[in-house]
């Protein structure tokens, strides 16, 4: 090979090499300055609803950075989505980031969004009256390993139940929340453990029994029903992390001081996702059995770790270093 054509041959590499480098430097800009938050269309995340309706993410974030949304219909396709890097950041069950933190802990719990908002309904046909009726019963939750699959569980322990999959005789069926009515008018299901407004749902419109208010329903109160969870790729830069959780504790302060605007913006919301209309009475009543929040009990969230591993969902339940409280503590401290 001739001079000349190698130092050609070297030019062109290295202007390869430099466009490339290029290439990923904008890539990188460009995932700076765009924020990708996933959440659920229902009640449990109001937080994020009312965020997204009264533009505290946008004020928060500024006008350089890009605000674009996800909307999925369970935890586990919130964390399949954001393990792909389609959610930087939203609100979810903890129940799902606990299933995957444990097989890689790069993901984190850095608030609390709602506790309660989940009930235990039992269908009109089932002759069930109390807990202990479920032995031996087909009890709907939204996914395995769901938050409400592991509330279920802990209230089983309460009556000395466990599910088929462990030994017991209750058989949990997945299905989505939205299909749990029908499932009763069929009487294909005994009863569903299940998060706001299915609830009120299944008792009004499918004949179905409160058996467990969401006080009584496996931790009560203290039962942390969503959360926001993010990785650490974005919990590395502060100045965003700082920005969303802003919005969060505003949203938060916003449905504790107008409840009644934010069941109208949850309404106006969900109807321009879903193009249906939820019903005021039904909106009300299930609202009247959440706590919006940016706190998190620990303990409850180590005691769900807890009833995963028994039921084999995880292989350990060292949940160390996936909460991270620090900014939100930081924020609402002020």
């Amino acid at each position: 090979m001739n001079k000349k054509l190698l130092g050609v041959l070297i030019s062109i590499v290295a202007l390869v090499g430099i466009l490339s480098g290029c290439g990923k430097k904008d890539a990188a800009e460009a995932d700076k300055n765009e924020v990708k938050i996933g959440y659920f269309p229902n009640l449990t995340h109001i937080a994020t609803i009312i965020g997204l309706e009264n533009n505290y993410f946008a004020e928060e974030f500024g006008e350089d950075i890009k605000i674009s949304t996800k909307t999925v219909s369970n935890g586990g396709l919130f964390m399949e989505a954001m393990a792909t890097n389609s959610i930087d950041i939203g609100t979810v069950g903890p129940g799902p980031v606990i299933n995957y933190f444990v097989k890689d802990p790069k993901y984190h719990i850095v608030s609390g969004a709602v506790n309660g908002g989940a009930v235990l309904v039992a269908s009109g046909h089932s002759g069930i009256d109390e807990l202990a009726d479920l032995d031996g019963k087909k009890v709907a939750i939204p996914v395995i390993g769901s938050t409400q699959d592991v509330m279920l569980r802990k209230a089983l322990q309460d009556v000395n139940l466990k599910a088929k999959t462990n030994g017991g005789t209750v058989d949990l069926f997945a299905a989505a929340p939205a299909d749990t009515a029908t499932l009763f008018i069929q009487k294909s299901v005994d009863a569903a453990a299940t998060q706001e407004p299915w609830g009120y749902i299944l008792q009004n419109q499918a004949g179905g029994k409160l058996l467990l208010d969401w006080e009584d329903f496996a931790w009560g109160k203290e039962s942390t029903n969503t959360v926001v969870a993010t990785s650490d790729g974005f919990l590395q830069n502060k100045e965003l992390v700082t920005a969303y959780l802003k919005a969060h504790a505003r949203a938060v302060q916003f449905v504790r001081d107008e409840p009644e605007e934010a069941q109208a913006l949850v309404v106006k919301h969900i109807k321009g996702l879903t193009g249906k209309e939820l019903d005021k009475a039904e909106l009300e009543a299930a609202f009247s059995r959440i706590e919006v929040t940016t706190e998190v009990n620990e303990d409850v969230l180590q005691e769900m770790a807890d009833i995963s591993q028994e039921a084999d969902y995880i292989k350990t339940n060292d949940i160390d270093g996936l909460i991270d409280l620090n900014v939100i503590k930081e924020i609402t401290a002020k």
